[in-house]
């Protein structure tokens, strides 16, 4: 292919990869508006983004020996057939836990996008480009969390929260078509890769042997955990605590997703020069020391609200380094079964995601700290496991030279 197609294709790709920040953040401004309707708690909404975590989580695995086995668009053309059904289903949901089970399923629609994206990566770009690559998805696909929030608000505002659902069901339809006329068959199906239950966990353990795989993958979790304990913890810390309204909510939170895309994209930058697991180390270890500052600040009631947000910005920021610099290593050793690589890596970095969310759900006590703790451990977790890596890396040179 040349240059030029293939920008198309990372430019379809980051719209793609763009389907799930706004099946995220769209709603967040609608969790006042939904509890009230529902008549349950805000906390109680929270588990439906919960339920998102978890269904994408799990139903990447399914999607990773598909995507192997019948190539990548068509298992992407379904999964966005099914997403564009849910989201319709979820505007007309008559109780909250309707709404819980509902997310699951469009969970299971858009998660296909996920693994065959980053499948496709792999399949059309050398090891040594996908970081800037998934860089670049990055700053594609964030516009929507810019825009979401603020669209979703304005949507509340004016029509009701169940009009964003239907919004999604639009915006996914479009995406469907967009995958039908545009995007390339990167892989031909393989016939030769079974669907059988224990075949395909013999693939997904030849995946989990690959040296380094399993902790780049979970640093890389730990990261996203961070990244989507905010995302739970953000409606009631903006809304509830500092009493910003939802409009407002949606440009803070707006504010800082454009701090994690310019962490991704300065990320491009520092390849240049350094590596890529010396810059996710160095990350690493930015937001452990970013997420020990909030935990002090709030736990000892001396961060003002504009001390806060700027801890949140600057942690975004680093985060926005760490990213696509983790998912590039965990699939830099892969060559065979990249589907399965991909979509247990996505699986171990949404479930860390879903179990981050749920965390500051079950700790919630009114205040700040849940999430803030939440976001602290997950830092100090992933940057811990970057540093076992490197000295099991240098061993194993050790070992080489003698």
């Amino acid at each position: 292919m040349s240059k030029k197609e293939l920008n198309k294709v990372i430019l379809l790709l980051g719209v793609l990869s763009a389907l799930g920040p706004f099946s995220i953040d769209m709603y967040l401004p609608g969790f006042p508006a939904i509890a009230k309707d529902l008549n349950v708690s805000i906390a109680d909404v929270g588990l439906s983004l919960t339920s998102y975590f978890i269904g994408i989580s799990v139903g990447q695995l399914f999607y990773g020996p598909i995507i192997d086995r019948f190539g990548r668009k068509a298992p992407l053309l379904f999964g966005l057939s099914l997403y564009t059904v849910a989201a319709v289903i979820c505007a007309l949901a008559p109780t909250i836990h309707w709404l819980i089970a509902l997310r699951a399923v469009l969970a299971l629609g858009g998660c296909a996008g996920m693994v065959a994206g980053r499948a496709i990566v792999r399949d059309l770009f050398p090891p040594a480009d996908t970081a800037k690559v998934f860089s670049t998805l990055m700053l594609i696909m964030g516009v929507a969390p810019l825009i979401a929030p603020t669209m979703g608000g304005l949507i509340v505002a004016s029509l009701g929260w169940r009009y964003i659902f239907a919004f999604l069901a639009v915006i996914s339809g479009l995406m469907l078509a967009a995958v039908y006329f545009f995007l390339p068959v990167s892989r031909q199906p393989d016939p030769s890769v079974t669907l059988r239950p224990a075949a395909v966990l013999r693939e997904y353990w030849i995946v989990l042997t690959e040296p380094a795989f399993l902790n780049y993958a979970m640093a890389g979790g730990f990261a996203i955990g961070g990244l989507f304990a905010y995302v739970a913890g953000s409606p009631f810390i903006y809304m509830d605590l500092f009493h910003f309204t939802d409009t407002q909510y949606g440009w803070l939170f707006s504010f800082n997703a454009l701090g994690y895309i310019a962490g991704s994209q300065f990320n491009r930058l520092c390849l240049r020069t350094s590596t890529t697991a010396r810059i996710a180390e160095l990350s690493a270890l930015s937001i452990s020391i970013i997420g020990f500052l909030m935990i002090a600040g709030v736990a000892t009631h001396s961060l003002p609200w504009i001390g806060f947000l700027t801890l949140l910005f600057l942690y975004l920021f680093a985060l926005g380094f760490l990213t696509p610099n983790t998912s590039a290593l965990t699939l830099e050793p892969i060559t065979r079964n990249v589907g399965s690589a991909s979509a247990f890596m996505g699986f171990v970095q949404l479930i860390f995601g879903a179990l981050a969310s749920a965390m500051v759900s079950y700790l919630h006590n009114g205040t700040a700290l849940p999430m803030a703790g939440v976001m602290a451990f997950c830092a100090i977790a992933s940057f811990t496991l970057l540093l076992v890596q490197k000295f099991k890396a240098s061993g194993r040179n050790v070992e080489a030279a003698a």
